[in-house]
């Protein structure tokens, strides 16, 4: 419930306030917001399975957005960024699907 309640209010105030992203950093926004994601459906299907915990939530939240950063920042320097980029991307949304699939599953008692 937090983590909605969170996701929620971060929305309002993203299209609120209308942040700038330095220039430096846009290679990584969308990295971390399907890093992001994966940590949001992750705490949504443990919350459904009846095992959610707010810290690991926040710790895998955290820790999922600064090591697809990690991966993504040491590709560029190794000049392979658009490949790991494409990497992240592919496992981080392997997961997701997977954690949608139980909770529709879980919902839908299919």
């Amino acid at each position: 419930m937090i983590a909605a309640l969170g996701l929620l209010l971060g929305i309002v105030l993203g299209l609120v306030l209308q942040p700038d992203v330095p220039t430096s950093m846009e290679a990584y926004l969308p990295i971390a917001v399907v890093a992001a994601l994966d940590a949001v459906f992750g705490g949504l299907r443990a919350y459904l399975d009846g095992i959610f915990d707010d810290k690991v939530f926040v710790i895998s939240f955290v820790s999922n957005v600064v090591i697809a950063a990690a991966i993504v920042f040491m590709g560029d320097k190794l000049g392979v960024g658009n490949q790991l980029t494409t990497g992240v991307i592919v496992v981080l949304g392997i997961r997701i699907f997977s954690n949608a699939a139980a909770i529709r599953r879980h919902l839908f008692h299919a």
